[in-house]
């Protein structure tokens, strides 16, 4: 982050969305909307413009849809920073998916309550990969299931790391992942680090891609 405070896009086609969303988070003591867009295209300008710490990025818009956006945004070899949450409806779309894969952070549904809005923004912005199970893991699954697995990447990993790797799948912090694998936190970490860098992903939100793409977990897996 820069600063102080959290730097905030707030990118969506319907203006009452953008006009609420920048009403609360402006209101908060360590937040500050920088800009708004209302279109794809707009928002990768205000991006390289306003350098925001938080894009939140709405999927479905005129010009530039969110993907592309998103894609462009953390592709940009000056916004090596920048994380993006993604706005969505309950029904969510492949476009999700494929902002996933491409280094979103995370899904915030367009009707949570405010206040999940402001926690949304202050856990993407801490580094976090935010995770709603009812969205996040159903979304993964249905579009994962639709593709070839791809178990050659299992290879990269030790026995352990895919345990690993299963656990995050299923939503667990590393304190969570220690206290199932009886390993000491810092281990846990190490062991996700070690995941991560092996896969080419850049948090958990895409761990949770790759270990569904790769065949580790399934759809519908308990």
């Amino acid at each position: 982050m820069t600063g102080l405070d959290t730097r905030v896009l707030i990118v969506d086609d319907q203006t009452m969305v953008r006009q609420s969303f920048h009403a609360v988070l402006n209101a908060q003591p360590d937040i500050t909307v920088v800009a708004e867009a209302s279109n794809g295209a707009d928002a990768v300008h205000a991006a390289v413009r306003d350098r925001p710490d938080v894009v939140l990025m709405d999927v479905r818009m005129p010009v530039m849809d969110g993907l592309e956006a998103t894609r462009q945004i953390l592709g940009h070899p000056d916004l090596a920073g920048v994380r993006v949450l993604m706005l969505t409806t309950f029904d969510v779309d492949e476009y999700v998916y494929g902002a996933l894969r491409v280094g979103a952070s995370g899904f915030l549904l367009k009707d949570a309550p405010l206040d999940d809005l402001v926690n949304a923004v202050r856990v993407i912005a801490a580094g976090n990969a935010l995770f709603a199970p009812a969205v996040t893991r159903r979304l993964v699954a249905e579009f994962a299931a639709r593709r070839p697995v791809r178990p050659d990447r299992v290879e990269r990993l030790t026995a352990q790391e895919l345990k690993v790797l299963r656990l995050v799948a299923r939503g667990l912090s590393n304190t969570e992942i220690a206290a199932a694998l009886v390993i000491v936190e810092q281990t846990a970490k190490t062991h996700v680090s070690r995941v991560f860098a092996k896969l080419g992903v850049r948090d958990r939100a895409q761990a949770i891609v790759a270990a569904y793409e790769m065949g580790v977990v399934v759809p519908g897996e308990n």
